[in-house]
């Protein structure tokens, strides 16, 4: 009987997997040919707590190492969706907690501790993906200089130097409303076993938006694209400057979305003030950053689809 119902289930979540994977691909939308360059920052880590040493191996890697045993347990972490309507985000963290259920169906939870080994280091269950883009005027170069100067000072090997570079982008932002054009904001919670995977996917999917990342500062590594030549303020003709945020977080706090520009203030507002022992990881990504680079309305819409005019 148990043997019908897992075979039952294995099939079901086949069913539906598929078809999401297939429609997955259909949502990647093709990159402009000519996509400026960019900038990026962030950081962090999905360890979990050490567990008392005890001889045996200790096990990193990933983004900032991390630990991706445990069992899986009832009941379902399902994720919610929020905002700006999924997309790949949302397909991404739909995928990453199906896995986990497959995992779990398969048999592939460990077992509790028997006897008189040592207790389980608590792991949180759930990891929150946040991610807000915004689309602001080109005339906002001040605020180009602003992450600039971040990229140049901030410490991104740390907890604490994370939350103040969260905390000093979302100023940045706050700081030029008038010049916000088009917002979109996504969230969703993933298993902590399956959260560096899934968030080195989103990562992935924001950073093969640049044509190149001339500025980085990243887990304490800086990096600058050459010469004074290549950054710098965009062409007269540019149009937009796009900022996207990326945070992965333990917090529960309920964003307001941005759909509408007060909406996205108190977005911004409750991101930036997550504190450093929630803050898990961390990227901030914007374009363009190359002198004479162009990013156009066209551009714009084309590589952010899920961008929605205030």
């Amino acid at each position: 009987m148990i043997a019908r119902k897992l075979t039952w289930t294995r099939r079901l979540l086949a069913t539906v997997l598929v078809p999401l994977v297939v429609f997955g691909f259909g949502l990647i939308s093709a990159q402009p040919a000519d996509a400026a360059r960019g900038g990026r920052m962030g950081g962090g880590s999905f360890r979990a707590p050490s567990m008392p040493r005890t001889g045996g191996r200790s096990y990193g890697g990933g983004y900032g190492g991390g630990m991706r045993g445990g069992g899986f347990g009832f009941p379902f972490i399902i994720p919610i969706f929020g905002f700006g309507g999924g997309g790949l985000f949302g397909l991404l963290i739909l995928m990453a907690v199906a896995g986990v259920l497959v995992n779990a169906f398969r048999g592939g939870g460990g077992a509790p501790a028997i006897g008189g080994g040592s207790p389980m280091p608590a792991v949180p269950s759930k990891v929150n993906m946040l991610q807000v883009q915004v689309g602001m005027l080109a005339s906002a170069k001040s605020l180009q200089e602003d992450l600039r100067r971040l990229a140049a000072s901030s410490d991104t090997s740390s907890s604490s130097g994370l939350q103040r570079l969260l905390q000093e982008s979302t100023l940045a932002l706050l700081r030029q409303p008038e010049l916000w054009v088009y917002a979109n904001a996504e969230s969703g919670s993933v298993p902590f076993s399956s959260a560096e995977s899934t968030f080195n996917r989103l990562s992935m999917n924001e950073r093969s938006k640049l044509d190149a990342e001339l500025t980085s500062n990243v887990a304490g590594q800086k990096f600058s694209g050459g010469t004074t030549e290549n950054v710098g303020d965009a062409d007269a003709t540019n149009e937009f400057i796009v900022v996207t945020l990326l945070v992965a977080s333990t917090a529960t706090a309920s964003l307001k979305g941005a759909s509408t520009g007060e909406d996205l203030r108190q977005t911004l507002r409750i991101l930036g003030s997550t504190a450093s022992s929630e803050l898990m990881a961390l990227e901030v990504i914007w374009q363009p950053e190359g002198r004479g680079d162009v990013l156009s309305a066209e551009e714009l819409l084309t590589a952010y689809p899920n961008l929605q005019h205030l």
